[in-house]
């Protein structure tokens, strides 16, 4: 209950530490990603084409030059505006998950102590331990997060063009 507590309360810092403009991109991101303003807008083109294809009231006459200017300027405004939200977003994406390889890491350090001690355990009292010498050597040992990682460069590739069959992952680091 206690890590959940926390995890609450940094997501509402997250929220409350938001700057105005962060407030306002994503209040307007939120309403641009409706389905009242698709409707919105197909109305209000709908009535802007129709009002001046009648020659009475046409103040935009086809192929609708102001309209297409409208148009052009919201579309770049809005993909600003949307890119800026995705921005935060990723950062805390990023921030998320440099939160959950520390406790992983933590997580990994934790179970090879444990492991640790067991097989102590184990060879004091005389019980075989049930893995191969070669595996269990392995496991008691700190994993060597820059070999890992350099295993993961090697085995993933980096464009997302490439065939299937490279982008196996390795599971055995150990070469």
């Amino acid at each position: 209950m206690e890590n959940v507590r926390a995890i609450s309360d940094m997501e509402r810092r997250v929220v409350h530490d938001r700057s105005v403009v962060e407030r306002i991109t994503d209040r307007i991101s939120d309403a641009t990603g409706s389905m009242s303003f698709v409707v919105l807008h197909t109305v209000a083109f709908g009535a802007w084409i129709s009002m001046n294809m009648r020659k009475a009231w046409s103040f935009d006459p086809y192929p609708f030059t102001l309209l297409n200017l409208a148009v052009s300027l919201e579309a770049i405004v809005l993909t600003s505006i949307v890119l800026m939200a995705q921005n935060r977003m990723a950062r805390q994406a990023d921030k998320r998950a440099h939160l959950d390889l520390q406790v992983n890491l933590l997580a990994e350090q934790e179970l090879t102590a444990i492991l640790r001690m067991v097989h102590a355990l184990c060879q004091h009292t005389g019980m075989p331990v049930g893995l191969t010498d070669e595996r269990l050597a392995h496991l008691l040992k700190d994993t060597d997060i820059e070999r890992l990682a350099g295993a993961l460069d090697h085995h993933l590739p980096m464009e997302t063009g490439s065939p299937p069959e490279q982008r196996i992952i390795a599971t055995d680091t150990s070469e």
